[in-house]
């Protein structure tokens, strides 16, 4: 995505709300995912800390989303034009599994993220599909599906803006954000 457009999606998430709500050609980059809005008008936002961890929000205060900060909720990441889990991901997965049934209360939203190969609409649906197969391998671990939500923003909130494979690497993930619940580790 070109500067000019990153500054055209950040200003439609700051004054609109959410992707849903922005035209044009922003509109398009941002078709499916979920217009956030604010604590007053979205319930899920309020069930958020404060300073909310997602990648979204932190877009919106003007900062790098960065892992989360509880350990055993570590990000996946992905093979080119794949969803399936690895090996290596299904350890960190088990990790997160564990964690979440040490913390009953706690929710977790599963972001699926890309690289910026391939259309936008290619993306937001393989982000989609990466975040789904960690919500179906959780919930085989015994994590009811309930506790997990699901969200991709396809290759709009990149870690890396390198044009390299090493940045692509780092691109192509699932980022996991704790929604509510108290943290034991």
């Amino acid at each position: 995505m070109t500067k000019k457009n990153y500054a055209g999606v950040a200003a439609c998430l700051l004054l609109a709300g959410g992707l849903a709500a922005c035209s044009g050609n922003e509109a398009s980059k941002g078709a499916g995912a979920p217009a956030q809005g604010n604590a007053a008008t979205n319930p899920q936002a309020q069930s958020r800390n404060p300073q909310s961890q997602s990648s979204l929000d932190a877009l919106r205060r003007g900062e790098a989303a960065s892992p989360a900060q509880d350990s055993a909720l570590k990000e996946v990441f992905f093979a080119f034009d794949r969803y399936d889990l690895t090996n290596d991901s299904r350890a960190t997965l088990k990790g997160a599994a564990d964690w979440l049934k040490k913390n009953p209360a706690a929710k977790v939203e599963i972001e699926g993220h890309c690289d910026e190969r391939g259309t936008n609409e290619y993306n937001l649906a393989l982000g989609a599909k990466r975040a789904q197969s960690a919500k179906d391998y959780l919930v085989t671990l015994g994590v009811a599906a309930d506790r997990l939500s699901t969200t991709s923003y396809g290759e709009e909130i990149p870690v890396c803006r390198e044009n390299s494979e090493t940045c692509w690497q780092k691109n192509r993930r699932d980022r996991f954000v704790a929604l509510s619940g108290s943290a034991r580790n």
